[in-house]
């Protein structure tokens, strides 16, 4: 059996009107390289005049006076040379998505990552694909940010291989892992963080009041059904119309797996068992090695904090046993050889990385982060709203601001403070609040420009696209963000008036 792109018909006529406005005009953006050094241009010269006109904002956590700092003055210019590198070296996603290329392209360079693939694909309903990745992704981010280093480019691949649009299963699996972040049927590292945060700010209010971390799981667990549902929805009938057939010189098919290559799956298929197996002896029995060793807590652990090694040595683990079944791995030199095919195909990432990373340090340094969440909170709380509509203002506000303040516990810490008691004045549940936020807070993640993985993305992107940019990624994203983000408030809005529980025993008031 077959499957390619060998007679692509005619493009979609359909690829017109707002969506394609938003990239015609995104793309005209400069190169990301040079948009994010004209980027940390604005924010040197915006800093210089907030701190020359004294603006400052009061800390909604701990009441201290915190300035707009200049990146002009003395102490800005020494910050910014001396943290350079280490703006550079320390960018959370750096570490993390070359790490996890180093297993993941280790296994494509293989061939494992396409024989599971044919195997699954040859097995599955193609009807069924779209909400097989929207599903995983929503899923995959148990495994925290790690979901949107998997799950998009396999998307893609999936996608090819049936002969569909690949950035089609590419906005697939970065609409799952990324709008849909904070919801999942277990209970997340997220969960754990977030509700840490609501705890500590709520028992200003009430000391004897506590946000765990299963206060969200109700509606979490509904919502993954319901994005899974409408984010296939959304590729299948927006997306994919609107890019038409892919003309691209990536190529894939589906054949038939030889009976080697099902050997070798068979093999690495106990080999990942195995190596699942052992992990679970680590962390499931009792005092395990990788459970918190002062609470025993499997969600503040070392499993939860190293999940990202412990992902690289399963794929090192699965994919070595598989190359060298098929032969393809014959000396130990062939694998560092692989592995370095493998990053450099993430060249283009690497260097793109570091403006991006200079342009977020330089936003998170001036306070201006800050200025912005604080200011945009008093202007809501003026407006004198109540109700269900001050929560719906909150939400939105929330999404917008989550275009400049991409980490989501630091978002949450700034505006804990100042929404929540304001919340819980007017009869809210503090887990209501943080719900509110959160959904708000993830429906946006795959369309702001400051995304740490916003040069990933592209990086995807441009393999099947040549002439891709930024716009390219935000029209590709609206869809899903918007769609989401009104899907959850609708959600919102039906579990206040039908007053139904959050989670165990927890109301909405």
């Amino acid at each position: 059996m077959s499957i390619g792109n060998t007679n692509p018909s005619t493009p979609s006529q359909k690829d017109s009107g707002f969506f394609k406005w938003i990239e015609i005009v995104g793309n005209k953006l400069p190169h990301p390289f040079m948009l994010f050094v004209y980027l940390c241009v604005i924010i040197i010269v915006v800093s210089a005049l907030l701190s020359h006109w004294g603006l400052s904002v009061i800390h909604p956590g701990d009441g201290e006076t915190v300035p707009v700092k200049s990146l002009l003055s003395t102490e800005g210019f020494h910050w910014a040379i001396t943290n350079m590198i280490t703006n550079f070296t320390e960018f959370p996603p750096l570490g993390l998505v070359l790490c996890m290329v180093l297993g993941i392209g280790l296994a494509e360079k293989v061939g494992l990552i396409q024989a599971v693939l044919r195997k699954m694909i040859l097995n599955v309903p193609s009807s069924i694909v779209s909400f097989a990745i929207v599903f995983a992704g929503i899923l995959g981010n148990l495994a925290s940010d790690a979901a949107m280093i998997i799950i998009p480019p396999l998307g893609a691949m999936v996608f090819l291989a049936l002969g569909r649009h690949p950035l089609a299963g590419l906005a697939a699996g970065m609409a799952g892992a990324g709008s849909g972040f904070t919801a999942n049927f277990f209970i997340a590292g997220t969960d754990a963080l977030l509700s840490g945060i609501s705890t500590k700010v709520a028992q200003t209010i009430n000391p004897n009041l506590t946000v765990t971390p299963l206060d969200n799981w109700y509606f979490m667990s509904a919502s993954v059904l319901v994005l899974a549902l409408l984010g296939t929805w959304i590729t299948d009938k927006v997306v994919e119309p609107r890019l038409g057939a892919y003309r691209g010189d990536e190529k894939a098919t589906l054949e038939n797996l030889t009976a080697q290559e099902n050997r070798a799956l068979k093999v690495s298929g106990i080999v990942a068992v195995l190596f699942v197996g052992l992990v679970a002896l680590t962390v499931v029995p009792e005092g395990a090695l990788l459970r918190n060793p002062e609470t025993g807590d499997i969600l503040d652990s070392p499993f939860i904090k190293g999940i990202i090694p412990i992902i690289l040595f399963f794929f090192i683990a699965v994919s070595v046993t598989y190359g060298l079944m098929l032969g393809k791995i014959k000396t130990q030199r062939d694998v560092p050889q692989l592995m370095g095919e493998a990053i450099k195909d993430m060249s283009s990432f690497i260097v793109l990385i570091f403006t991006a990373a200079q342009f977020i340090a330089y936003f998170e340094w001036t306070n201006m982060g800050l200025f912005l969440a604080v200011n945009g909170a008093d202007l809501l709380m003026s407006l004198n709203m109540t109700g269900l509509p001050v929560l719906i203002a909150f939400i939105l506000l929330t999404a917008v601001l989550n275009l400049f303040i991409t980490s989501g516990s630091a978002q949450w810490a700034l505006m804990a403070p100042v929404f929540i008691p304001m919340l819980m004045l007017m009869d809210y549940n503090p887990a209501f609040i943080q719900l509110a936020y959160r959904v708000a807070d993830s429906s946006t993640n795959t369309i702001t420009p400051m995304s740490p993985y916003m040069p990933m993305m592209l990086a995807y992107i441009s393999k099947y696209q040549k002439n891709s940019g930024i716009g390219t990624v935000i029209s590709l994203m609206m869809p899903y963000a918007l769609l989401f983000l009104g899907i959850w408030i609708v959600m919102i809005i039906a579990w206040y008036l039908i007053g139904l529980p959050l989670g165990p025993g927890v109301p909405v008031r």
